[in-house]
């Protein structure tokens, strides 16, 4: 991607995700924007979209953040939100034994106390290789990965939930079920 496509994927990640009335967007409960509706309200706020771009920026990002609907009308991403209108509803899934978290070392501390929580957004993320959860910790200073006992967790009563982009999704983990590599 280009510095432009970033950008634009960085507005669509925030609008999408966080904040999609900073626009006047509006979302549905499972996440979804008229295509439509978003390219109106970016260009009132200077952002210049079209379909074709739109459809660039979904096809070639590397996370794989965004959905377009089968129909081609509407977006969504995938996962990661704090919007609270949205309530995406995942399907549970049987996690492999091990994921892992990537985090910062200057985050350990809360970790130790209270397990890992959501925050402001509505899950926990995990990854199911340790490559991934690397570059998600290095985002946020020295990275620290946290391997999570998914399979033990799963057995004593844990939802975990599987977004379209690969990324597991789970509210919370006690401290108990993970150890730092």
């Amino acid at each position: 991607m280009d510095q432009i496509d970033t950008k634009i994927s960085k507005f669509l990640s925030y609008v999408l995700r966080h904040q999609p009335e900073s626009i006047g967007l509006v979302l549905d409960n499972e996440g979804w924007a008229d295509i439509g509706a978003l390219i109106k309200c970016a260009a009132k706020y200077g952002k210049r979209l079209n379909y074709a771009l739109i459809e660039k920026i979904v096809d070639t990002n590397d996370k794989k953040r965004f959905a377009i609907s089968a129909d081609q009308k509407r977006i969504r991403a995938v996962q990661g939100h704090s919007a609270q209108q949205v309530d995406i509803h995942y399907q549970e899934k049987i996690p492999p034994a091990i994921l892992y978290h990537g985090t910062a070392t200057r985050f350990l501390d809360s970790i130790f106390k209270q397990g890992l929580v959501a925050g402001t957004r509505h899950y926990v993320h995990l990854s199911a290789d340790e490559s991934t959860a690397t570059k998600v910790g290095q985002r946020h200073g020295k990275a620290i990965i946290l391997k999570i006992e998914a399979q033990l967790m799963y057995e004593q009563g844990f939802e975990f939930h599987q977004a379209d982009n690969g990324v597991w999704l789970i509210k919370s983990v006690p401290f108990e079920y993970m150890s730092v590599i």
